[in-house]
C-alpha cells in the first residue's frame, strides 16, 4: 500500500489552526491597542482635572511672584503617579518652575486648554493661568504638565501579559483538542478501513468485511455499509455459480451467519470498551488542563495580591501627601484673602494721601510767593490776607484727608494683626465688628450693597479676635461674589446677641441662595460655583473649621434658590 504524503486530516487540521491563530493574534493586538487607548485618554482626564485642584495656588502663586510657592507646588505634582514633569511659565513667557521630565517650551503663551503629543512617547496637557480680582481677569502664566508612554504601559503592563498568556493558553488548548478529535475520529478509523480494505480475499469475501469501531452513524458507516454490501453482491454470485454445492452452502452459509452474529457481538462489546476509554482519556485531560488552569489563576491571583499591595501603599502616601497640599492650600486662602484687604485699603488710602499731596504742595507754593514777596518788600494786607484764607483751607482739607487715611490704616491694622495672630484676649465686639466693617469697605466701595451690625455697645468676648475678622470677611465676600451675583443691590444684617453662656451670631444675606444639593455642599473642602472663575472652594470650609475647632462652637446654613442665604454662629462666651 502506497504511502500518503500529505494527510487529509493534516490539511484541514492545518488550515483551521491557522486561522484561529491569525484571528487570535488580531483579536489580541486589538484589545491591547484598545486598553493602551483607553489608559492614555483616562491620564489625559486625570491632567485635566488636576487643573481644577491647583490652578487656584498656581495663578496666586504667579500672582503673588511667589516662584518658591510655585516651585513647591511643581514639586509636589511631580510626585504624583500620573505626572512625569511640570513647567510652570510667567505672563512673559519665563520659566518659574521647571520639574522632572519636560519638552523646552516654544516661548508663546497659551491661551485655552491645549493637549499635545511629543517625541519620545510624552505627551502634555497646557492650559492658562487666568487670576479674577473685582470681577476683571488677567493673564499670569500658564502650566504644562507631562505624562509618558512608561505611565500608561505601566498600567496596562498586567492586562497585556493576562490577554497574551490567555490567548497561549486557549491557543495550545484548542490545538490539543483539535489534534486529538482528528485523530480518533478521522486519522484512525481512515487508516483501520484503509487497512481492512487491502486485505481483500478473492477466496473468502465474507472475511473481507470491514467494521468500523466507532459506533456513530456517520460517513465512515455508510462507506463501511457499501463496502460491505459490494462483497454480499459477491458472494451471491459466487452462490449462483455454484449451484451444485448448494447444501453445503447452505450449511456455510448458516455457520458464517452465526460467525457473523457473533463478530458483531464482539464488535459491539470492543466499540463500547473502546469509547469508554476514549471517555476515560479525554475526561483524564480535561482534568489536567483544569489543574494547569487552576495553578495559574492562583499565580496569577497571588501577582495581584502583590501589586494591590503595592498599590496601597502608594496611596497612603499620595493620601499624606494630599493633606499637606490642602493644608497648604488652607493657608494659602487665609493669606490670599489678607491680600485682598492690603490691596483694597491700599486703593483707598491713595485717594486721601493723593489730596494730602496735592494740598500741602499748593501751600508750599504760596509760601515760595509769600517769601519772595517779603525779601522783596512788596508784601501787601491783601496778599497776606489772601495767603491766611488759602492757607486755613488747604490746612483743613489736608488735615481732614490725613485723619481720613489714619483712620483707614487704623481699623485696617488692627484686623491685619489679628487676622495673622491666634493669640486670645478681651475685646469690644461691637467696636471690633464696625472696625472689621471699615477694612472691607473698599470692597464694597463700587457697589450699592448695604451692611446692617446689630451688637450690644458693651459686649466684650474672650477669644481670638482674627477668628473673628476671617469668619465675618469671608461670610461677607461669599455674598458679595456668590450671593449679590448680577444683583445691583443687596443688603446684609449680622445680628449678635448672648444667650446664656453662648454668644449667637445671625448673618443674613438677600442674595440668590443656593439650591439643596449646593446646601448639603456649602462647607466641603474646595466645593465651589465658580471653579473656573477664581473660585477655590475654601471660604465656607475655613470659616466651619474655625467656628467647629477653634471657637468650640457650632453653625448651621439656611437656604432657598432666590430666598438668600442665612448663617447660625453658637460657641461658648469664655468671659461670661
Amino acid at each position: 500500500m502506497a504511502t500518503v504524503k500529505t494527510g487529509l486530516s493534516r490539511k484541514l487540521l492545518t488550515r483551521v489552526l491557522s486561522v484561529y491563530f491569525i484571528l487570535t493574534l488580531i483579536v489580541t493586538v486589538g484589545q491591547i491597542f484598545t486598553e493602551y487607548l483607553s489608559t492614555k485618554n483616562h491620564i489625559e482626564s486625570e491632567l485635566r482635572t488636576l487643573k481644577n485642584t491647583f490652578a487656584e495656588s498656581l495663578t496666586r502663586a504667579n500672582w503673588e511672584l511667589n516662584k518658591v510657592q510655585a516651585r513647591i507646588i511643581a514639586e509636589g505634582l511631580t510626585k504624583l503617579p500620573t505626572i512625569e514633569g511640570v513647567q510652570v511659565r510667567d505672563e512673559n513667557g519665563d520659566l518659574v518652575a521647571d520639574e522632572g521630565q519636560t519638552i523646552p517650551s516654544n516661548g508663546s503663551p497659551v491661551q485655552t486648554g491645549i493637549m499635545q503629543d511629543h517625541p519620545g512617547g510624552i505627551f502634555s496637557y497646557s492650559f492658562p493661568l487666568i487670576f479674577e480680582f473685582s470681577g476683571r481677569e488677567s493673564f499670569v502664566g500658564d502650566v504644562t504638565l507631562y505624562s509618558s508612554f512608561d505611565i500608561i504601559l505601566s498600567r496596562i503592563e498586567v492586562g497585556i501579559f493576562f490577554l497574551i498568556g490567555n490567548a497561549i493558553v486557549k491557543t495550545a488548548f484548542l490545538i490539543f483538542l483539535f489534534m486529538t478529535a482528528f485523530k480518533h475520529m478521522l486519522s484512525e478509523p481512515l487508516a483501520e478501513l484503509t487497512g481492512q480494505m487491502t486485505t481483500f480475499d478473492p477466496e473468502h469475501p465474507e472475511d473481507s468485511k470491514i467494521q468500523v469501531t466507532d459506533g456513530e452513524d456517520n460517513e465512515l458507516r455508510m462507506l463501511q455499509q457499501s463496502f460491505n454490501q459490494v462483497i454480499d453482491d459477491f458472494v451471491d454470485s459466487q452462490e449462483k455459480l455454484k449451484g451444485t454445492r448448494e447444501a453445503l452452502r447452505q450449511a456455510n452459509k448458516k455457520l458464517d451467519d452465526q460467525n457473523l452474529i457473533l463478530e458483531q457481538e464482539v464488535a459491539k462489546k470492543t466499540a463500547s470498551l473502546s469509547q469508554i476509554m476514549l471517555d476515560l482519556e479525554q475526561q483524564k485531560d480535561e482534568l489536567i488542563a483544569n489543574q494547569r488552569e487552576l495553578r495559574q489563576e492562583n499565580e496569577n491571583r497571588q501577582y495581584i495580591e502583590d501589586e494591590l499591595r503595592k498599590r496601597n501603599t502608594e496611596l497612603a502616601r499620595n493620601m499624606e501627601m494630599l493633606n499637606l497640599i490642602k493644608d497648604q492650600l488652607v493657608e494659602s486662602e487665609r493669606m490670599a484673602s489678607l491680600g485682598g484687604l492690603v490691596a483694597g485699603i491700599a486703593h483707598d488710602v491713595n485717594t486721601p494721601i493723593g489730596v494730602s499731596v496735592t494740598a500741602a504742595s499748593y501751600l508750599n507754593e504760596r509760601l515760595v510767593s509769600l517769601r519772595a514777596a517779603f525779601d522783596d518788600k512788596t508784601l501787601s494786607n491783601k496778599s497776606m490776607n489772601a495767603f491766611i484764607d488759602e492757607a486755613e483751607q488747604a490746612s483743613t482739607l489736608l488735615l481732614s484727608n490725613l485723619n481720613r487715611a489714619s483712620d483707614l490704616i487704623a481699623s485696617f491694622k488692627q484686623v491685619a494683626v489679628d487676622q495673622t495672630s491666634e493669640a486670645e484676649r478681651l475685646f469690644n465686639l461691637n467696636s471690633y465688628l464696625h472696625e472689621i466693617l471699615q477694612s472691607l469697605k473698599p470692597t464694597f466701595k463700587n457697589t450699592r450693597h448695604q451692611v446692617n451690625i446689630q451688637c450690644p455697645a458693651d459686649l466684650e468676648i474672650l477669644c481670638a479676635p482674627g477668628v473673628i475678622a476671617q469668619i465675618v470677611t469671608n461670610m461677607m465676600i461669599n455674598s458679595l461674589m456668590h450671593g449679590f451675583e448680577h444683583i445691583e443691590e443687596g443688603h446684609i444684617s449680622l445680628a449678635v446677641s448672648r444667650d446664656g453662656g453662648h454668644i449667637v451670631m445671625e448673618y443674613q444675606d438677600d442674595g440668590k441662595g443656593m439650591s439643596k444639593e449646593a446646601l448639603t455642599h456649602l462647607f466641603d473642602a474646595f466645593y465651589t460655583t465658580r471653579r473656573n472663575q477664581g473660585g477655590s472652594g475654601l471660604g465656607t470650609h475655613i470659616v466651619f473649621n474655625l467656628v467647629t475647632q477653634t471657637l468650640d462652637g457650632s453653625i448651621e446654613a439656611f437656604s432657598e434658590p432666590e430666598k438668600g442665604l442665612r448663617y447660625v454662629i453658637r460657641f461658648p462666651d469664655k468671659h461670661a
